[in-house]
């Protein structure tokens, strides 16, 4: 017995010799910390466009970054309130269209703050217009006759050439307006609505954007914008009409020249949409801009849906289907298999194991940082 005894009186003086917090690990496992939980909005549609919602989560398979990961809800949640922004393009070539636009946003509005039976609606929306500079005109709020009374008083800002700096901005809802240096600032609109105004907001949130897709002197890239949208968590669906020309030809610079969607999300570089005009004479040297090409790219990649209107009188047909289709949306969540403290950007991709069904949500999302960001 001595040898064994002379063995456990080392081990112990061993412990002892070693420090207070040293011994505390020696003692304790590791504590795991499971990551944040996720959740994503997800549409569902049948081959013939219907949408579905008799799905389960078994239904589905869902992966982050390549690996398979454990669905663990999935209903729709139509008690869930939705945070709505109305982003609408004010440029003189757009103006043509104010009035089946307005009738159609009108609508459309009534359609989201409808409650059901005695029971009010829990939805706000918030309503901001875009030309040569980018105008917050109503924040959110439940009152739809205050976003009425803006709709019907919203134009193309009057502003002289010579006047920089845009018009004075009064009211408690003008307090966000940003001017510059086009007459079509697209994805400033969006920067805004996303980092200043949705950001903040838990839930479930969706822009809806009327728009050519064309930008013009915007300070933000289509990049930056949309890589604010996948910070703040939302969903943008876009209606393009094609608008009236403002000059002579279809090229105009986009953005501040500096890049878009590229081949990889978040991140890029080039002009989405637009190629280079062959050489031969005049402004060869500027790309020729496909704004519907734009406005799809937008809404595949934040898991929105893309709606062309070919003609004014298809607005109101719009923005019913998109009302319609929030209101059947699912809320799918899952909890990560790898915990990521640094906020970095994870791809997702949800996949019905019915072939025939389409599924969408966004292209991602980033983690919360370790600073709360």
């Amino acid at each position: 017995m001595k040898p064994i005894f002379a063995i456990s009186v080392l081990a112990v003086t061993a412990l002892a010799a070693l420090p207070p917090r040293s011994r505390a690990q020696s003692a304790a496992p590791a504590l795991h910390t499971p990551a944040p939980e996720v959740q994503l909005p997800v549409t569902v549609r049948d081959k013939h466009g219907a949408l579905v919602t008799t799905l389960a989560k078994d239904d589905l398979t869902l992966t982050e970054d390549g690996r398979a990961q454990t669905i663990k809800s999935f209903a729709v949640q139509s008690e869930l309130p939705f945070a709505v922004g109305l982003v609408v393009e004010t440029s003189t070539g757009m103006m043509t269209a104010m009035e089946p636009e307005r009738k159609a946003a009108d609508k459309f509005i009534d359609q989201m703050l409808a409650g059901k039976g005695d029971a009010k609606s829990t939805n706000q929306l918030f309503l901001l217009h875009y030309d040569r500079e980018v105008e917050l005109l109503r924040d959110f709020t439940g009152d739809a006759a205050k976003l009425h009374s803006e709709i019907e008083d919203m134009s193309t800002t009057a502003r002289s050439r010579d006047d920089r700096n845009g018009p004075e901005v009064t009211g408690d809802d003008r307090q966000r307006s940003r001017p510059g240096r086009g007459n079509a600032q697209l994805y400033d609109a969006i920067f805004l609505a996303a980092d200043e105004l949705m950001k903040p907001k838990a839930g479930r949130k969706v822009l809806v954007i009327f728009s050519d897709g064309v930008d013009r002197g915007s300070k933000e890239t289509m990049n930056e914008a949309l890589d604010a949208v996948d910070h703040a968590g939302l969903s943008i669906y876009t209606i393009y009409l094609k608008g009236e020309q403002e000059r002579s030809g279809n090229s105009f610079p986009s953005g501040n020249q500096r890049g878009g969607i590229g081949g990889t999300y978040p991140g890029g570089g080039g002009y989405p949409g637009g190629q280079r005009k062959p050489s031969g004479g005049g402004r060869s040297d500027e790309p020729t801009v496909d704004g519907k090409k734009i406005m799809q790219q937008i809404a595949e990649r934040t898991g929105g849906r893309f709606y062309e209107a070919k003609k004014r009188e298809n607005l109101e047909e719009i923005y019913a289907d998109i009302a319609t289709e929030l209101h059947g949306q699912y809320l799918l969540t899952y909890t990560p298999d790898m915990v990521d403290k640094e906020g970095g950007y994870h791809k997702v991709a949800i996949k019905a194991k019915k072939d025939e069904l389409q599924v969408l949500t966004r292209a991602g999302y980033y983690a919360a940082s370790g600073d709360g960001k």
